[in-house]
């Protein structure tokens, strides 16, 4: 079930007026309910996968608190760890593995013949996996108590809002708020309407337009030279980031009109100075889900530079893997394990050149063009990320800077050509330039805080508006979101 489509308009409001109307004691299951449900209307077999990592990381998490020895303790973990990661590697790595280790031994000339056989990528997968292995990891560290109520933990799991694409929660975070009493509240009932519409915007308004330019470009990368594909790219930074940050809004609305708070996704990262600041601010609960259980463990920055510099390489790279099960993942996830070790090493030079470019240029100029920087890189690396070859990404890069016929006229023809139509062109124009100047007002200004000081019609009436730019904007086709395939 899709969040823009009509059969979840219909679900969300059914559910939420049946969690309101039940007892208190009852709704953990009927939110249990709804949300295997949600995740049924996808393809009902998988929910069989669900139900297993579910019980699995239950009972481990179990018999971890029932172990009187660190060595048991560990024994389940790892079980909890082989189990759930083993079901993510046949569903979506398994295919990738054995064609990659074709490619090696065909190289060396051994005789081997690939294991034939294509699975449906199970929506959501990555996401649910890797929230119910972190309570499993939480509990193993001692963290947070044992979670007894089976019916709560797999709510925690399976908890609709944020199944199928993030946040990435935290047990200690959501599984209180499952005991919680919840009552009816309009405050958190308008606010929740509002992040949801925002997202819708930013969906259905903004990343379903751009996605037919980059969509042509990309498809067909070859046809197309520097300019389109410069276009194509900078405008799939913007769908990327309105199609994820979206659904992440309409996660957040869906569960703050039931109550529940849900850890904010994103926080402007395109205003970011550094890469590292970018990936403090963008995915955060997967970021700081690979932080805490990855990067942490593996040794952080306490064992020096050198394994300080691996350990980030580590982590990115089995970051971009978990994406998605092909090559250019995995170079996007080492394209950003560079910045991020370059960038440390090179701190200080970095500062010094800064301090004598900008010297009394002011502040907004030095911190204008780190954000410009910042960017570039950021979607330098997203080619990687959208390609869908290697060679592909090997062609793009390549002809990337090849700007030689640049002009007005040539620059509108290439638009034309990006876009398809007219109308298309038309539909960004509409649209693009009115969401950047919006983000950036909520970035430096504050959004929410502005509007408040409106008077309450001129505020209805934007409302209205924006409702308005959805219906318009809205295609006949539903367009998945971009992450529904990790």
């Amino acid at each position: 079930m899709l969040f823009n489509s009509l059969s979840f308009l219909i679900f969300f409001p059914i559910v939420t007026i049946l969690y309101y109307l039940v007892p208190h004691k009852a709704r953990w299951a009927l939110l249990l309910a709804a949300s295997y449900v949600f995740y049924m209307c996808w393809n009902a077999a998988y929910a069989l996968l669900l139900l297993t990592s579910t019980v699995v990381t239950y009972a481990c998490a179990l018999l971890m608190d029932r172990s009187r020895t660190r060595a048991s303790k560990k024994a389940f973990l790892i079980g909890s760890l082989v189990i759930n990661l083993g079901i993510l590697f046949v569903f979506k790595y398994f295919e990738f593995f054995t064609s990659g280790l074709y490619a090696v031994l065909d190289r060396l000339q051994v005789s081997y013949t690939p294991v034939a056989y294509s699975l449906l990528l199970p929506v959501g997968i990555s996401f649910y996996t890797f929230q119910a292995l972190g309570y499993a990891i939480d509990v193993y560290r001692g963290d947070v108590a044992v979670q007894k109520h089976f019916g709560k933990y797999a709510l925690f799991v399976a908890f609709f809002p944020q199944l199928v694409a993030g946040p990435i929660e935290r047990s200690r975070n959501l599984l209180p708020q499952f005991d919680e009493v919840h009552v009816f509240d309009y405050d958190n009932a308008v606010s929740g309407l509002k992040l949801m519409l925002w997202g819708y915007y930013k969906k259905i308004v903004i990343a379903d337009t751009l996605c037919v330019a980059v969509n042509t470009v990309y498809n067909n990368i070859t046809a197309f030279d520097g300019m389109a594909i410069t276009i194509a790219t900078l405008l799939f930074s913007v769908q990327i980031f309105c199609d994820f940050s979206g659904y992440s809004d309409i996660a957040r609305g869906c569960a703050r009109m039931l109550g529940f708070r849900l850890m904010v996704n994103f926080d402007h990262p395109y205003f970011s100075h550094t890469v590292q600041e970018f990936w403090r601010r963008w995915h955060i609960s997967l970021s700081t889900w690979f932080k805490d259980y990855v990067y942490i463990p593996l040794g952080g920055n306490r064992k020096g530079k050198l394994r300080r510099s691996l350990n980030l390489l580590l982590t990115f790279l089995i970051s971009g893997l978990w994406h998605g099960a092909d090559l250019t993942f995995l170079v996007w996830g080492g394209v950003h394990g560079l910045y991020q070790v370059i960038g440390r090493q090179t701190q200080r030079l970095r500062t010094r050149a800064g301090d004598a470019v900008f010297h009394g240029k002011g502040i907004l100029l030095r911190n204008g063009v780190k954000i410009a920087i910042t960017f570039s890189l950021t979607c330098f690396a997203w080619i990687f990320f959208r390609a869908n070859s290697m060679q592909d990404a090997f062609y793009a890069v390549s002809h990337l800077f090849d700007w030689s016929a640049l002009n007005a006229a040539t620059l509108f023809s290439v638009l034309k050509q990006v876009f398809g139509t007219r109308a298309e062109l038309y539909r960004l124009l509409a649209t693009l330039p009115l969401f950047l100047a919006a983000s950036a007002v909520d970035r430096f200004v504050g959004i929410n805080r502005l509007v408040s000081k409106w008077p309450r019609v001129v505020r209805f009436l934007c409302y209205v508006l924006v409702v308005v730019y959805i219906l318009l904007f809205a295609r006949a086709e539903l367009q998945d979101f971009i992450y529904f395939q990790f």
